[in-house]
């Protein structure tokens, strides 16, 4: 799922492409995409583009008249910029958004249509769609407490729950809790002050390192290889491969189809987390330890 530092990477994108430019028209090859229909999308067609905004991970273009549409690519949704207005491809495409300078192709892989698509009035109609998560750059650490443990769970859980904290998927939890050296299975309100002023650290540094990172990815281009996986990460999708920070194998728990990362050296002080997938089948065989995975008494 693109997240924080991929929307932003896009919004860039977008906004110096079509910023003062006339919306011409929006085709929508998936009908499932629409969600609203009071207005009808057709009442967007004509209208200049005032502007581009962030709502979480949803992609918000302004448009004259008080309108906005409102996109959540989801898990597959991405996007592609032409300099024409292309056909949209029959088995992938869910819509084209056709500007005056040119046209933004939106696609989804895999048989599940889970984007989203709103066009609503500004402002009214973008607040009923944010789901209320603080912005971890501006909170400061008592907001971010406030979020984080505003209902019990484990940490991967809390940090990835859009109505408490904005932006974070299960890639970027991945990198933050290693950045802050804690477990993706601790109870969040379980954590010390020192830990949650940790874990707050690690988030803002590791969304804007990565604002960086996706920025030099697209240079003066579209963002187009926007992926949960970069060679540059450290933990997220790495299973097997060395941590760069201790060295130990990178381990994963892999639950109702999602895979979380971590280092056992950095994060569980080598303690093995059992995965719940396989837990039952290995039962003793499964490795309790740093030590064990690595054959060591």
């Amino acid at each position: 799922m693109p997240e924080l530092p991929e929307i932003v990477a896009y919004l860039e994108a977008i906004d110096s492409r079509v910023t003062d430019a006339t919306l011409e028209e929006v085709r929508i090859a998936s009908f499932s995409l629409l969600k609203t229909y009071d207005p009808p999308i057709d009442r967007a067609h004509s209208r200049a583009v005032t502007g581009t905004s962030r709502l979480g991970k949803r992609i918000v273009l302004h448009l004259e008249g008080s309108l906005a549409l409102v996109l959540h690519l989801m898990v597959a949704g991405r996007l592609h910029w032409h300099e024409d207005r292309p056909a949209i491809p029959r088995k992938y495409g869910l819509a084209s958004f056709d500007f005056s300078t040119g046209s933004l192709l939106l696609t989804e892989a895999g048989t599940k249509r889970r984007a989203s698509l709103h066009l609503v009035t500004d402002p009214d109609g973008i607040a009923s769609l944010d789901p209320g998560g603080v912005e971890v750059a501006a909170a400061t650490n008592a907001e971010f407490a406030a979020a984080l443990t505003a209902e019990r769970h484990t940490l991967k859980r809390a940090l990835t729950d859009a109505r408490f904290i904005s932006g974070i998927g299960g890639a970027f939890a991945d990198e933050i809790m290693h950045r802050a050296g804690l477990s993706p299975l601790a109870i969040n309100t379980s954590l010390d002050e020192s830990e949650i002023a940790a874990l707050h650290r690690a988030a803002v540094d590791v969304l804007a390192e990565w604002v960086r990172i996706r920025r030099s990815d697209a240079g003066d281009g579209f963002p187009e290889k926007v992926t949960a996986f970069h060679p540059a990460m450290a933990v997220h999708g790495k299973y097997g491969e060395p941590c760069p920070v201790c060295g130990a194998p990178v381990q994963r728990i892999v639950y109702a189809s999602r895979e979380t990362n971590y280092c056992p050296g950095c994060q569980t002080g080598g303690r093995i987390l059992a995965d719940r997938s396989l837990s039952r089948l290995l039962k003793d065989d499964w490795p309790r330890t740093l030590d064990e995975l690595e054959g060591e008494s």
